[in-house]
C-alpha cells in the first residue's frame, strides 16, 4: 500500500521499496494510465507478461486481481484481460493517482483535480473552524511553522503542507472527507513540482500567508474566513500547477 506522502517523496526521486507483486502492479499501472495500454485493449497473455516482467504465475494473477480492484482491468474467460473504460477505474485510489502523477497529466486532468479539492476541502475548514479541539490547533500552528522553515525546501515544504490539510480533514470530524486526502496529495505534489520546474528558488512566502490565515480562521472559529482561505489556497496553486502542463 501507498505510505501518505509517497507522491510528494517521488517529486527527489525517493520511492518505496518494492517486491515483485508491488513492481508489477506499478509497470502495469503506468502502462495504462499512460496509456501504452489502451483502454479497450487486451494486455498480453500470462506467459509473455510472465517473461516481460521476470516474475511467477502467482504473482502475475495477484497483480491483475489487485489492478481489476481498482477498476483498471476487466477479466474475461476466453478473452483475456481488457483494460476497462476511464469511467471504472478508482479515481481516489492513490496508486492510481500516483500513476497519473508519473504520467505528467494533461491540462483538463489537473483542472478537474482541483476543482475535487475545491469541493471537497472548502467545507473541510468550514467545519474545522466549528468542530477543533486545542489539539489540533496545536498541531495546525505546528506545521504551519513547519512549512516557513522549509520555504526553501520543496520536498519538506509539500510533506508539511499535506499534514496541515490532513489535520483540517481530520479536524471536520467527517470520516468521508479524511479519506479524500489522497486528492490533496496528489494535487501538491503536482503544485511543487510546478514551482521548482518554474524556479528552483521559487518564493512560498504567499503560500505560507495563506495558510496561517486559514489557521487562524480555524482557531478562532470563523467558519466563513476559513472557506475564504481555503479557496484562496487551492485557488492559487492551480493557477501555479497549470502554468507547467500541456493544454
Amino acid at each position: 500500500m501507498t505510505e501518505p506522502g509517497s507522491l510528494i517523496r517521488q517529486i527527489s526521486g525517493r520511492s518505496a521499496a518494492r517486491n515483485f507483486h508491488s513492481f508489477v502492479i506499478s509497470e502495469l499501472g503506468t502502462g495504462i494510465v499512460s496509456g501504452r495500454f489502451p483502454v479497450g485493449s487486451i494486455l498480453p497473455n500470462d506467459a509473455a507478461m510472465m517473461d516481460s516482467y521476470g516474475v511467477s504465475r502467482t504473482v502475475l494473477r495477484e497483480a491483475l486481481k489487485t489492478l481489476e480492484a481498482k477498476g483498471l482491468v476487466e477479466a474475461r474467460p476466453k478473452v483475456g484481460t481488457r483494460i476497462s473504460p476511464r469511467s471504472r477505474w478508482n479515481m481516489f485510489d492513490i496508486e492510481v493517482l500516483s500513476w497519473h502523477f508519473e504520467t505528467k497529466s494533461d491540462r483538463s486532468f489537473v483542472d478537474n483535480l482541483f476543482d475535487v479539492r475545491r469541493s471537497l476541502e472548502l467545507p473541510a475548514a468550514d467545519r474545522a473552524a466549528e468542530l477543533r479541539t486545542g489539539e489540533h490547533i496545536r498541531l495546525l500552528k505546528y506545521w504551519a511553522y513547519q512549512m516557513d522553515l522549509s520555504r526553501d525546501q520543496p520536498e519538506p515544504f509539500a510533506l508539511a503542507e499535506l499534514e496541515l490539510h490532513r489535520l483540517i480533514m481530520d479536524a471536520s470530524q467527517n470520516p468521508f472527507l479524511r479519506s479524500a486526502c489522497s486528492m490533496v496529495e496528489l494535487s501538491l505534489a503536482v503544485t511543487v513540482s510546478a514551482s521548482i520546474e518554474i524556479d528552483p528558488a521559487f518564493d512560498r512566502g504567499d503560500q505560507i500567508r495563506q495558510h496561517n490565515t486559514l489557521v487562524a480562521a480555524v482557531e478562532h472559529g470563523d467558519q466563513d474566513v476559513a472557506r475564504t482561505a481555503m479557496a484562496a489556497i487551492i485557488d492559487a496553486e492551480r493557477l501555479l500547477s497549470l502554468r507547467t502542463v500541456s493544454p
